[in-house]
């Protein structure tokens, strides 16, 4: 099994390219399962998780063509058919519940595997069988599986409970050749959301709002193939954007939106990080004397959770008490166990966790629970004293593009180990 090993103490300088987005380009790609024409994705991050919901489909008979060295995805759903995905595939990945909606919009019926993915905490999928349910669909869950039919979708008004990322993408992608209106309230507001409607409208959707809370989508009869270049990973960017604070280090960021990073910028900004954003690129300062301070995860546009352990990891560096509230998920802190083995002063309670800075963490082998712990157990390594070993990096590798080939690049001394 790999691991990623890190000898701590290094300034890095520079620059770095950040990826597209992974949390966009998955979505993206069981959209294409709506239109019987060839959808391309370009500038697509070559991820474990693309290749695992690519494989998802072609269990479905899709044909996809990746091409790594191009960065390129080729998607051809015109010989697919309403067989059930491969249940291994769909539990490695949770996103691969996003198949649903298209699937049952273009069949009227499907059955699929209860969906897996990163051990964070209860994600319940009841808000988009709510959402099915609410256009017309029958929904039965039992022994596994989920399975969904519908003579005809019909538009209706959805109010979500919470403002769930997938329910609000599964039923926008269900509605959008629903007969009649459908207008979705509480909906997530996530960048992702606002690429995946601009991925649907250039397919020929009729989507109005995302971004908002509340989104609007007068169906349509058929959609069409398209090209599409997915946003920048706004949490690649922030992982760098804390690299460079917990270094003290100074570098470059290309690939960002300033607006999608606004909590982001707004806190590192609190700690005494200085960020200056020229378009599509930005400087990131962490050189100053940084403070602690206080967070809570919240969707967006509040602090994102999906940022949180990374944040946790940095302020195990600067000196005084820092407060963590995660309200998203509920066992999200497995990482401060492991940041515990290297040094940390992290006392949990409940959804809080109360970090004490210390003077230095100590390199020793540690493990990555989830995705965006491992990428904060990597960034603890930058600055510890001696030697990390990050095991199990296979979680990191689902959401970033060589992160390692990315902080060598910019000084890190780091590598991978294959196993």
């Amino acid at each position: 099994m790999d691991k990623i090993v890190v000898k701590g103490g290094n300034t890095l300088s520079g620059e770095v390219k950040i990826s597209s987005a992974k949390n966009s380009v998955l979505p993206i790609i069981a959209a294409s399962l709506l239109s019987s024409d060839k959808c391309i994705i370009n500038n697509a991050p070559m991820l474990e998780d693309v290749f695992v919901i690519s494989d998802v489909l072609r269990s479905v008979s899709a044909d996809i063509d990746i091409d790594n060295t191009r960065n390129k995805i080729v998607i051809d759903t015109s010989s697919i058919c309403d067989c059930e995905p491969c249940g291994e595939l769909v539990r490695k990945l949770r996103a691969s519940f996003l198949i649903m909606g298209p699937m049952i919009s273009r069949y009227g019926k499907f059955k699929i595997s209860l969906p897996g993915g990163c051990n964070i905490g209860t994600r319940p999928i009841d808000l988009h069988l709510k959402g099915f349910n609410a256009l017309g669909a029958d929904i039965s869950v039992g022994h596994g599986y989920v399975e969904a039919k519908a003579k005809k979708l019909v538009g209706n008004n959805i109010y979500l409970d919470f403002p769930s990322v997938g329910a609000t993408e599964n039923i926008m992608m269900a509605a959008v050749m629903a007969e009649g209106e459908t207008t979705i309230e509480n909906c997530a507001e996530e960048p992702e959301i606002v690429d995946l409607s601009n991925f649907l409208n250039s397919m020929g959707a009729n989507i109005i709002g995302a971004g908002s809370d509340t989104i609007r989508i007068i169906g349509v009869k058929e959609l069409k193939g398209t090209n599409h270049i997915p946003i920048y990973d706004r949490i690649e960017a922030g992982t760098f954007m804390i690299a460079a604070a917990i270094t003290k280090s100074r570098f470059k960021i290309n690939g960002v939106n300033e607006q999608h990073l606004k909590p982001i910028i707004a806190k590192l900004t609190e700690m005494g990080v200085e960020i200056k954003v020229h378009g599509e690129s930005m400087i990131v300062d962490g050189t100053g004397d940084l403070i602690p301070i206080d967070i809570k995860t919240m969707p967006y546009p509040g602090f994102p959770t999906d940022m949180q352990a990374q944040m946790m990891g940095l302020l195990c560096s600067i000196k005084g008490t820092s407060v963590i509230t995660e309200t998203i998920f509920e066992n999200r802190f497995m990482h401060a166990v492991e940041m515990k083995r290297m040094g940390a002063n992290i006392k949990i309670d409940g959804r809080s966790a109360v970090v004490e800075g210390v003077k230095r963490l100590t390199g020793c082998q540690v493990k990555s629970t989830d995705l965006r712990a491992g990428a904060a157990l990597v960034l603890c390594g930058l600055v510890a004293d001696g030697v990390t070993e990050v095991t199990d990096v296979y979680h990191i590798d689902r959401g970033y593009v060589n992160i390692e080939e990315k902080l060598k690049n910019l000084g890190a001394n780091i590598y991978r180990v294959c196993g």
